[in-house]
C-alpha cells in the first residue's frame, strides 16, 4: 500500500505510527527528547488550540520560525484542522513577509520573537500594521507582545471538549486536499503561492526514500529550513513515516554539527554543498567520532565529482545520493537509484521516480531526440494543484495535456536518468534558496541615483550561487556599492543580497528592449 493510501494525510502519520513505533524517539531538540506518543499527543493539543483560535478547513495558517521541535508540533496541529500552511522564510524582511501574508490572505500568524536577534512580530507590523494575521499571532518562542499569545498559553486555550471535532477533522482529511502553500520565487517581482496536497507529499518523498534509504532507528539532523519543501518533507515528515528520529538545527555550525554526530550516532545527512564541505575542512574534524554516518544527499543543482569523492574517501558513507526537484513538483523528480557510483551521482539528477513522465522539448513544444537538451516538462501525481489565486500563471506553467514547464534546461537518457544543464528562467540558487533577480532589481531601483539596473547569478564554490548587481547610474549622479548593498541588507533577505556591484556605463538589450544577461555573464567570465 503507498503511503498516500496508508495514511491518508500528513497528521494521519502519526495516528498510525504513534502506536506502531510508541516511545521510540521522534525530534530531538537540544534537551528535548519527544517520542511518537508524545508528538502525538502535541500535535492534538495544538489541534484543539487551533480549532479554539477559530482557525476552520482551507483557512491558510502561516509559521514564520526557525527549525524546531515546537515548529513540528505547530505544523502538525495546524494541518490537522484541515488549515493549509504557509511557512514563511525565517529570513524574509517585513514587507516580504507581509505580501506573502496578504497574498494567502492567511488567517494566523505562527512566529517567533528574538531568532538572530530580530523582533518578527514587530518587523511585521511596521511593515503592515492593517495585515490580518496580526489580530491573531502565536509566538512560540521568545517575548510575546501585546495582543499576541504565548505557546503555553495557546495550548492551554484548547480544552478536552475539542477531542472529537479534531479527531474528525483529521479523518475527513482526503490524500487530494491541499496541505501547504509554499511560496516560490519566479521569474517575475513578486513570489508565487503553490499548492501541494496531502496525497502528493507522502507518495513523493516514499518515492524519494528508494534511493536515501531512511528507515527505522536512523537518526537524521536537517539543517535544511522547514520553511523549505525539502527540509520540511524530505525531512520530519519522512522520518516520521519510517520510524526514525529528526535532530532540528536552526542555524547551521559545523563544529555543533561533528559534536551532535558523535554524541548521537547520527547515521543519514541530507543538505546543500555547504554543508558538507564545511564539514569536510573542518580543522578539528578528526577528533570526532563519525563512524555512525551511512547515507548523504547533497543537494543543488551541480554537484562536483571531486566532492562526492571526498564524501566517501574521508567520511565513512555506504552511499552519497543527490537529486532533482522543484516546488511546483513537490520538490521532487527524481533521486539516485540504489548504487549510483559517484560520477552518475555527480553528472545526473538521478532516476526519474515511478509514476512520473518526464518530457524533453524544444523551444516550439516540439519533443527533442533522447539523449539532446530541451526544456524539461513533467507530468504526474507530484504536480501542484497549482498557483493560489493565479489562474493565468496556473495555466502558463501546466498546460492543457497536464505537463508542467519547469523553465530548466536539461536531457533524459534510455535509463530514464535526468541531467539539468541550464535553466531558461532567470532564477538562480544561493544557498539552496531560489533568487528571482526582477525581485532584487525592483528592489533596488529606488536607492538614489541608480537608473538601471540588472541582476545575474554568477558560480560560488561555497554558495553555489551569488548575486551580481550590475548598475547604471543617473545621469551626474553616482552609486556607491557599499550603499547599495547596505540598502538590499534593509529591504530583502540576506541571500537575495548582491554579493558584487559593478558600475557600468549601460546595459546591453536587445531589439525588444530585455536585457541580454547572457551578455553580462560573459563579463563575468571574460569570454
Amino acid at each position: 500500500m503507498r503511503a498516500d493510501e496508508r495514511y491518508g494525510s500528513i497528521p494521519g502519520i502519526l495516528r498510525v505510527n504513534a502506536a506502531r513505533f510508541a516511545e521510540c524517539e521522534a525530534l530531538v531538540d537540544g534537551d528535548l527528547r519527544i517520542t511518537y506518543r508524545e508528538l502525538e499527543t502535541r500535535m492534538l493539543a495544538a489541534a484543539r488550540a487551533a480549532l479554539a483560535l477559530g482557525i476552520d478547513k482551507g483557512d491558510r495558517v502561516a509559521l514564520w520560525a526557525p527549525n524546531s521541535a515546537t515548529w513540528v508540533a505547530a505544523a502538525l496541529g495546524i494541518l490537522a484542522t484541515g488549515a493549509w500552511l504557509v511557512p514563511l522564510n525565517t529570513r524574509f524582511r517585513g514587507e516580504e513577509a507581509a505580501y506573502v501574508l496578504e497574498k494567502s490572505d492567511a488567517a494566523a500568524l505562527f512566529t517567533v520573537n528574538g531568532f538572530l536577534g530580530v523582533d518578527y512580530p514587530e518587523m511585521l507590523r511596521r511593515a503592515a500594521p492593517d495585515c490580518r494575521a496580526l489580530s491573531r499571532t502565536v509566538v512560540l518562542e521568545g517575548v510575546v507582545p501585546p495582543g499576541a499569545l504565548g505557546w503555553e498559553g495557546f495550548l492551554a486555550s484548547g480544552g478536552p471538549e475539542g477531542d472529537g471535532e479534531v479527531e474528525a477533522r483529521i479523518d475527513g482529511l482526503d490524500p487530494d486536499d491541499v496541505s501547504d502553500v509554499m511560496f516560490t520565487s519566479g521569474t517575475t517581482a513578486r513570489p508565487k503561492g503553490v499548492m501541494l496536497t496531502h496525497g502528493s507529499s507522502l507518495r513523493s518523498f516514499e518515492a524519494w526514500n528508494v534511493g536515501f534509504g531512511l528507515g527505522e532507528g536512523d537518526r537524521m539532523v536537517v539543517t535544511n529550513p522547514f520553511f523549505h519543501c525539502f527540509g520540511y518533507k524530505a525531512g520530519w515528515m519522512l522520518s516520521l513515516m519510517v520510524g526514525a528520529c529528526v535532530y532540528p538545527m536552526a542555524v547551521f555550525d559545523p563544529r555543533r554539527m561533528l559534536e551532535m554526530i558523535a554524541a548521537e550516532r547520527i547515521t543519514m545527512l541530507p543538505g546543500p554543498p555547504t554543508v558538507f564541505t564545511s564539514v569536510l575542512d573542518h580543522p578539528d574534524r578528526g577528533r570526532y567520532d563519525l563512524s555512525s554516518l551511512r547515507v548523504a544527499f547533497v543537494g543543488a543543482s551541480t554537484v562536483p565529482v571531486a566532492l562526492i569523492h571526498r564524501l566517501q574517501r574521508e567520511l565513512p558513507f555506504r552511499s552519497v545520493t543527490t537529486g532533482y526537484g522543484l516546488t511546483e513538483a513537490t520538490a521532487m523528480v527524481s533521486n539516485s537509484a540504489p548504487g549510483d557510483d559517484p560520477e552518475t551521482t555527480a553528472r545526473w539528477s538521478g532516476q526519474v521516480i515511478d509514476g512520473v513522465e518526464v518530457a524533453v522539448v524544444d523551444d516550439a513544444g516540439r519533443g527533442v531526440p533522447l539523449g539532446e537538451q530541451g526544456e524539461i516538462l513533467v507530468r504526474g501525481f507530484n504536480v501542484m494543484k497549482g498557483y493560489l489565486g493565479e489562474p493565468e500563471a496556473t495555466r502558463a506553467a501546466i498546460d492543457e495535456d497536464g505537463w508542467l514547464h519547469t523553465g530548466d534546461i536539461g536531457l533524459v537518457n534510455e535509463d530514464r536518468y535526468l541531467r539539468i544543464t541550464d535553466r531558461k528562467k532567470d532564477i538562480y540558487i544561493c544557498g539552496g534558496f531560489n533568487v528571482a533577480p526582477a525581485e532584487v532589481e525592483n528592489a533596488l531601483m529606488s536607492v538614489p541615483g541608480v537608473q538601471q539596473i540588472a541582476v545575474i547569478g554568477r558560480p560560488d564554490a561555497r554558495m553555489g550561487e551569488v548575486g551580481v548587481a550590475f548598475v547604471v547610474p543617473r545621469p551626474g549622479a553616482s552609486v556607491d556599492p557599499e550603499a547599495l548593498v547596505a540598502a538590499a541588507r534593509e529591504r530583502l533577505a540576506n541571500y537575495k543580497v548582491p554579493r558584487e556591484v559593478r558600475i557600468v556605463e549601460s546595459l546591453p538589450f536587445n531589439a525588444s528592449g530585455k536585457v541580454l544577461k547572457t551578455e553580462l555573464r560573459k563579463l563575468l567570465t571574460g569570454t
